[in-house]
Order: C-alpha cells, then structure tokens, then sequence
C-alpha cells in the first residue's frame, strides 16, 4: 500500500457505519481505481497474466487485423491507434510493429489512469500520447481502437430477485468482514422485461461503465470511421449468475476481502455490448472466441514460421500459442468481438 493512503478497507467501514450498505459497483469501481493506481499487476511477480505478454504473436495479429481493415477501407490518414488499459505496452508494440511493415505508422493514443503502468508504457513505446478518457482522443481521421480485459475490470451492478421484488446487491459490513445483501429499494425498472418475473434468487449483471465506453466507441467508428477489437473474458448470450471475482498473486480470493489490494473483475455481457454497437449506428462485425480468432488470422502458420527461425524456441512458441486458442485454456473463455464505421468493410476472423 502506498505511503499516506488510509486503507480502502478502513474507508469503506467507516461510510457503511455512517451511510449504511455501498452498492457492488460502488465497492467495486473505488477498489479497482485503488488498485490499478499503485502497481503493475502484471507477470509472474503480480497478479495475472494477459495475452499479449505470453506470445508476441497475439498482439502481431491484432496489428493485422488493423492494417487489413484500414488497407481494404483506404488507407485515409491521418489514422489513429488507440488502445483503452494498454498494461505494459506490449499488445501495441506488437500491434505497431506488424502493422509497419504494411504501410500503417498511425499515431499513438493510450488510455490509462495508473501512473505506475504509465511509466512502462513510456519505456515500451515513448511516441504515445496518454489520456485519462475518450474524450480527448483527436475528433479527425479513423480510429483503430483496441481494448485487451479492459472492460471486466469496470464495476458492474447486481439486481436479484427477493421474495419482495427485485433488489440491488449492496456490501455491508458485519463483524468487520464485508457481506452482500439485497437492498431495500425496488429495482424492477432496471431489469429487462424478459426476467422480471423470474424465479425467487436470480441474479443478473449489468455493467453501465463498459456500456458507456463501447456507446462511445462506436459513436467515434460513426463519426470518424474506423475499427475496434474488444477482447476480453466474458458470454456472447444473456446469463444469469453472480460472475465477480477477485485475484491476488494468481489465486482467486474473496471478491470482497481485500478492496484496493486484489483485482476485481467480471464477466463481460458481449451479447448486451453488441445491441449498444448496433443501437449507435456502428457495425457489428461479431463476437467469436478467442481461438477461432487467432486460427482464422493464422496463428498456427505464424507459429511455424517463428519455430523454424528459432527452433531451439519450438517448445515455448507452440505451448504459447496453445494457451491463447486451447479450448481449456484462454481459447473458449475469452471472447473478441469487432466494430467498425458503417462504411468501412467486414473484418477477418468473423
């Protein structure tokens, strides 16, 4: 924890005591800004890993991906990348340096808020240009947009279904530990029309953070033309469940044991993004798996081709590669869903 900052937990029995319960997205978004503010998460000393640090060719193929769409829609400039929650870095340069080699030398735009991840940020890739949000990105020229578990890592909302109606899941406080609880306000008007009179104990998630940021990026596909990549974790249909989790060294732990000082995510709802997308005017191109992705754009030739330059690599290149499509290991989990202008072309991998 960093030197003069009160303990978020300390915080947050303290406003329970006073206010009475915080809501989940409430706990949620404080203790997510706490945590990304101080540290790098990332690698085998942090707290996860994602894809683009366990394979260079997962960020090389994103650049592609880019550079297809932007070649096939032609060429305008000038043409930005922007990628939202960039980590170390090293998804865009990757991403930057496949994309070279076919022409595309976009300017750099990073969206990110902790200060400790900036700083390596600006080692791996020094032209960038840093903002805390969308807003400031330039309003000219396409945006080649990528978001790499950005979005499950905005706070979500839980709504469940009580004896008395649905209700909003709030953190409370009991002998110092933090519990979830229904709310006492009625929260039916928040719940889509298909559930309501679902069964006593449903609970669903919904997330207006991640709602809001994709609303914005396909207004600016809209606006400006263009295309974006989402990956992350997450379902493609509707689904009920309580998905919150939290991680610490690697290990899950009790979503609402350390807030600020473990990673709190949840599953992203692609199914609810993709009628945003379509509501806006953007395209949706699709949302696939992770796996089907990276085949279709040709991850196993890739694979190959690094394994003849570097044989005594072969080993670590293909147990990287069946990490990132392997059906029982990121391949299925993870989603990819595609966005472009309305008068920009389908993309690959779709």
């Amino acid at each position: 924890m960093t030197e003069g900052h009160e303990p978020l937990a300390t915080i947050f029995r303290r406003l329970i005591a006073n206010y009475g319960p915080i809501t989940i997205q409430h706990f949620m978004g404080e203790s997510n800004a706490r945590y990304y503010s101080q540290r790098d998460p990332l690698g085998a000393s942090g707290d996860f890993i994602t894809a683009p640090e366990i394979s260079q060719m997962f960020g090389e193929l994103i650049g592609l991906w880019l550079t297809d769409m932007w070649v096939n829609a032609g060429r305008t400039t000038p043409v930005h990348y922007v990628e939202l929650g960039p980590g170390r870095g090293t998804l865009a340069r990757d991403a930057l340096r496949a994309a070279k080699r076919y022409g595309l030398e976009p300017t750099v735009h990073f969206v990110e808020s902790s200060t400790a991840l900036k700083d390596l940020q600006l080692t791996t890739v020094p032209q960038a240009h840093w903002h805390a949000d969308l807003s400031t990105v330039p309003p000219y020229g396409p945006v080649l947009i990528v978001g790499n578990e950005f979005l499950d890592a905005l706070p979500i909302r839980q709504l469940v279904r009580t004896a008395q109606g649905w209700r909003e899941r709030m953190v409370a406080c009991e002998e110092d530990r933090f519990v979830a609880i229904a709310g006492d306000k009625p929260m039916e008007a928040a719940v889509p029309e298909t559930l309501r009179e679902a069964p006593e104990g449903t609970l669903i998630e919904v997330s207006p953070a991640a709602a809001a940021v994709v609303y914005e990026i396909a207004g600016r596909l809209v606006d400006q033309g263009g295309a974006a990549l989402l990956i992350d974790y997450g379902h493609d249909h509707p689904r009920t469940g309580s998905t919150l989790q939290a991680l610490r060294e690697h290990r899950k732990v009790e979503p609402f044991a350390m807030p600020g000082e473990a990673d709190l995510t949840a599953h992203v709802d692609f199914a609810a993004l993709a009628a945003v997308v379509q509501a806006r005017g953007a395209t949706w191109l699709g949302t696939t798996t992770q796996g089907q992705f990276l085949r279709q754009l040709g991850i196993e030739s890739r694979a190959d081709n690094l394994t003849q330059f570097a044989p005594e690599h072969r080993d670590a290149i293909h147990a990287a590669m069946e990490r990132l499509i392997g059906e029982g290991q990121m391949g299925a989990l993870f989603k990819v869903m595609g966005i472009a202008a309305p008068n920009w072309p389908g993309g690959a991998g779709f």
